[in-house]
């Protein structure tokens, strides 16, 4: 990354934290044209694209963070709210069964427990 793209990462990172997930991926273009396969700028954009809806695109970020590292347990936890949100229940639950897997957080176990009672209705 040169000194010009890691600061839009930067400035993309304080913006997401601000919930600002539209004007993080402003910040984020000059990102993902130039060092858009590297898994930290992939998870950050699926962030902001889940944070502003873009459902579509927040799965295939998360689907390529997880290509190149299949045990990245945030991005199957972002990935199963995703699908989630999307309302594939079934492969919700199984992203969030490996992502508790991999890290039993709370955050983790209730989005699982959610989703798991979300079928249990038949939602």
């Amino acid at each position: 990354m040169t000194d010009g793209t890691f600061e839009a990462f930067r400035k993309a990172e304080a913006l997401m934290a601000q919930r600002r997930p539209l004007d993080a991926l402003r910040e984020l273009r000059q990102v993902l044209d130039e060092a858009g396969e590297a898994p930290s700028v992939q998870l950050l954009a699926g962030r902001a694209y889940l944070g502003s809806a873009q459902l579509n695109r927040a799965e295939e970020a998360f689907r390529k963070v997880l290509d190149l590292d299949p045990s990245d347990h945030y991005a199957r936890f972002a990935l199963g709210k995703t699908l989630q949100r999307q309302g594939r229940l079934p492969e919700s639950l199984a992203q969030l069964r490996m992502a508790v897997a991999m890290n039993p957080s709370p955050e983790y176990q209730e989005a699982l427990g959610e989703v798991k009672a979300r079928l249990a209705l038949g939602n």
